[in-house]
Formats: structure tokens, sequence, C-alpha cells
């Protein structure tokens, strides 16, 4: 029994783990960015402050 209790706190130590780096994840995907944006184009270079 205790090898079974084990592996049942193993995966839900696991499963709290991958909710909390896909979280970070998805929360550094939807941050703007901070500091200056420089783009080239059709109309030539752009700069923009952020």
């Amino acid at each position: 029994m205790p090898a079974s209790r084990n592996l049942l706190v193993a995966l839900v130590v696991l499963l709290v783990v991958g909710l909390a780096v896909t979280g970070y994840a998805l929360y550094q995907e939807k941050k703007q960015p901070e500091g200056v944006e420089i783009s080239v184009g059709k109309n030539g270079l752009s700069i923009k402050e952020k």
C-alpha cells in the first residue's frame, strides 16, 4: 500500500507542476513586451516605444 500511495502523490505533484508551467508559459505569451519595437515594412523603418 505505501508504494501505491507514493505513486499517487508523485502523480499529483507532477500534475500540479505541469499546470504551473503551462500557466506561466501562457502568461509570458500574453504579456506585452516592454521597450522598443522596430519593424521594417513597405513604408520603410518603423520604431515604436512600448
